[in-house]
C-alpha cells in the first residue's frame, strides 16, 4: 500500500513539473513575443546597435530595423525538426536527381553559357558544378525561401537554445550587408536559417565571398544569377577546388577487407586525412573508368564513402579533394555526392542536347 502510494506522489511531482515547465515556456514565450525586438526595450538587441554602432552603422536605422523583427515559432520548429530525420542515400538521391532538375541545369547553362564559361576560366570551377550547386539550393534560383530573414535571424540569435551566438555573428552580418548595400532588411527573404538568393549564402559567407561578377557595383545574390554564378565559383576557389582534378572514384570492397578499420574512416566531412594506400591496403579497391590512372597516385588524399543503395546493398566510392571542398558549402557527404551526381547527369544531357542539334 505504501508502494502505491509512494508511485502516485511520484506521478503527481513529475506531472506537477511538466506543467510547470510547460506554463514556464509558455510565459517565457508570451514575454518574448510582448517584448520584441525594439532595441529601447529587449537589453539583448540593446546591446547589438551599440556594437553595429561603433563599427559605424547608424543607431537610428539599427533601431528602427530590429524594432520590425518578429519572433517566429516556426523557425525555431522548423531548425528542431531539421536534426530529426537522417536520410538514406537513395532517398536524398530521389529528391535532387530528377529528370525536371537535369533538364533545367541544361536550361540554366545554356542561358548563362558564357558567364559560366567566364567563372571557370577566373575559378577554375566547371558550369555543371556551378549550375548543380543553384540547382540544388534553389532549383535554378525559382525557390529562394518564403521566411524574412530578418525575422529568423533574430529569432535564432535571440532564442535559440544552443546556437544563439552563431546566429547572433549571422544578424549583425546582414544588417550590415543590408546598410551596405542599400536595401530594405524587412523586404529580403530567405531559409528558415536566414540562408539566402540563387546560392543560399548565410550573411557571413555572403560577406566573405559574394561577388559583383558582372560589375554593375553592386554584389546582388537575391536577383542577379552572373553574381551568383561568380559567387559560387569564388566559394570553391578560395575552399581549395582543383581545376581539373576528379570529385569522386568509385569503389569496390575487397571480400578480404577490413571493414572494422573501414568503418571509422567512411562518410567524414573533415579534411581528408587518409590516403588511397591506406584505402586499399583495408580492401576499398577503385573500379571503372581511370581507376587505373586514380591507383598510382597512392599518396592521394581521399574520403571513403559508403552509401545505402535502395535494397539495402552498399555502394563505395573514394572522394577526392573536391569532394571535399562541396562539403565545405553544406557538411554532407550526401550533399556532395548529389551535388556531383546531377552536375554529371547535366553535362552529360547537355553533351546530347549539342550533339543533336548538329
Amino acid at each position: 500500500m505504501k508502494t502505491a502510494s509512494k508511485q502516485r506522489a511520484k506521478r503527481f511531482v513529475v506531472s506537477m513539473t511538466i506543467a510547470g515547465w510547460v506554463v514556464g515556456v509558455s510565459a517565457a514565450t508570451n514575454m518574448a513575443v510582448a517584448q520584441g525586438f525594439d532595441p529601447r526595450v529587449n537589453a539583448d538587441t540593446e546591446a547589438l546597435v551599440e556594437e553595429l554602432v561603433e563599427q559605424g552603422l547608424p543607431a537610428e536605422w539599427l533601431t528602427q530595423t530590429l524594432e520590425r523583427a518578429t519572433l517566429r515559432q516556426e523557425v525555431l520548429d522548423a531548425m528542431a525538426g531539421a536534426a530529426e530525420r537522417r536520410l538514406e542515400w537513395h532517398e536524398y538521391r530521389d529528391i535532387f536527381l530528377t529528370a525536371q532538375r537535369i533538364e533545367e541545369g541544361v536550361a540554366f547553362m545554356r542561358q548563362h553559357q558564357k558567364t559560366l564559361a567566364r567563372a571557370e576560366a577566373e575559378y577554375g570551377v566547371p558550369p555543371e558544378v556551378i549550375t548543380a550547386i543553384i540547382g540544388v539550393e534553389t532549383y535554378y534560383g525559382r525557390y529562394k525561401g518564403r521566411h524574412r530573414v530578418l525575422d529568423s535571424l533574430a529569432t535564432l540569435a535571440f532564442h535559440h537554445p544552443q546556437r544563439g551566438a552563431f546566429f547572433r555573428g549571422e544578424l549583425a552580418a546582414f544588417l550590415r550587408i543590408a546598410h551596405e548595400q542599400d536595401v530594405d532588411p524587412a523586404e529580403l527573404t530567405g531559409s528558415y536559417a536566414g540562408a539566402m538568393g540563387f546560392p543560399q549564402f548565410i550573411p557571413t559567407s555572403y560577406q566573405a565571398y559574394a561577388v559583383d561578377f558582372d560589375e554593375d557595383g553592386q554584389r546582388d545574390l537575391w536577383n542577379n544569377p552572373v553574381d551568383a554564378i561568380g559567387s559560387v565559383a569564388n566559394y570553391f576557389a578560395e575552399h581549395g577546388w582543383q581545376a581539373g582534378a576528379p570529385i569522386y572514384q568509385r569503389a569496390d570492397m575487397s571480400p578480404k577487407g577490413d571493414n572494422d578499420q573501414m568503418s571509422t574512416m567512411f562518410n567524414q566531412t573533415s579534411a581528408p586525412s587518409y590516403t588511397l594506400a591506406q584505402a586499399q591496403r583495408a580492401g576499398l579497391i577503385p573500379v571503372g573508368e581511370n581507376a587505373k590512372a586514380i591507383s598510382s597516385l597512392q599518396d592521394m588524399p581521399i574520403v571513403p564513402l559508403r552509401l545505402t543503395l535502395e535494397d539495402g546493398s552498399q555502394a563505395y566510392y573514394l572522394g577526392g579533394f573536391n569532394f571535399y571542398v562541396i562539403t565545405r558549402y553544406n557538411h554532407s557527404h550526401l550533399y556532395a555526392m548529389a551535388v556531383a551526381e546531377l552536375a554529371e547527369a547535366i553535362a552529360q544531357a547537355h553533351k546530347t542536347q549539342q550533339e543533336g542539334e548538329r
